[in-house]
């Protein structure tokens, strides 16, 4: 990837030329690595500023490989506004393959994280935005991120960012009140991969298994592992098996089929959907995601 990279850095000289020819505009360029992050962003600032999103609607952030633009979006900006917490492995190389020293703002920053185990190792579980109080802590720094480096519009930043604050902490209670007409032994959760750590710890699920040992689908369980899963689901009695998004849901098709429970094939996670989807938005993601999962629970 290193040398990807640093064939996509030479590509700068013509990419800048390119971009020179055209009008500049004298809004503050912005870049947000993943599309949660620049809805936010975007709720926040509006047409005050050119954002730019590195990746598109159902990519997986996890395994993400950058491409010649993200070099010029990056060289372009004055700010990055990323996840942290270990989601974007591949933001650092980026970076340095840019040739610039641009300020990054790690959302999750301050937050307090949850660890996984992958493959014996110890990591830090990224998912936060699926607890909607971390997502009020994260228009909290894109704003001031705003401000730092556009104080003229700092008013306007603050207000928009209280407005859709406000609206997260509605977005919060409804779930709250979904899920309390849920019964307790029914908020059981299986996923293809631990994406809903924080959501499960927020508002009082159980994850009994992931089909995935490992973020993304970088490593497939084996024989013994999905048998396992099997029984679980089985003894468990759990009532469906989700899917995300961003992976294959075949292996989740075929698990909940042994297990004789139904399957959920489009969550949202790591991804908004496209713009005509159920989850354009931050908010309509985590509408569409509770109601879904409810609503396969009960």
């Amino acid at each position: 990837m290193i040398k990807r990279l640093i064939h996509l850095a030479a590509c700068l000289i013509f990419i800048s030329a390119c971009a020179n020819s055209r009008a500049v505009s004298d809004k503050p360029r912005i870049v947000a690595t993943t599309t949660v992050i620049g809805d936010i962003a975007h709720q926040i600032a509006g047409d005050k500023i050119d954002l730019i999103i590195l990746l598109k609607p159902g990519v997986d952030p996890h395994d993400y490989e950058p491409v010649p633009g993200d070099l010029q979006a990056i060289s372009q900006a004055q700010i990055v506004f990323a996840n942290g917490a270990g989601l974007e492995r591949w933001l650092p190389k980026l970076i340095q393959s840019a040739g610039t020293t641009v300020k990054v703002v790690n959302v999750s920053e301050g937050l307090t994280l949850r660890t996984l185990t992958e493959g014996g190792a110890t990591v830090t579980d990224p998912h936060l935005w699926f607890d909607v109080k971390n997502a009020q802590h994260y228009a909290e720094e894109i704003r001031d991120g705003l401000i730092s480096i556009d104080s003229g519009n700092a008013d306007a930043y603050r207000s928009n960012a209280q407005a859709y604050i406000d609206q997260l902490q509605q977005v919060d209670e409804w779930i709250v009140a979904q899920v309390s007409s849920l019964p307790v032994a029914n908020r059981v959760l299986v996923t293809n991969h631990d994406t809903f750590g924080y959501f499960s710890q927020r508002y009082g699920f159980t994850i009994l298994g992931t089909i995935f040992p490992t973020s993304g689908a970088e490593a497939s369980p084996s024989a013994q592992q999905i048998a396992q899963l099997v029984d679980s689901i089985k003894q468990a009695k759990v009532r469906a098996v989700f899917t995300e998004n961003t992976l294959n849901p075949d292996l989740a098709n075929t698990i909940a089929q042994e297990a004789g429970v139904k399957v959920i094939d489009q969550l949202y996670t790591d991804s908004l959907g496209a713009p005509d989807s159920p989850a354009a938005t931050y908010i309509d993601m985590m509408h569409y995601d509770v109601q879904t999962i409810v609503n396969a629970l009960k």
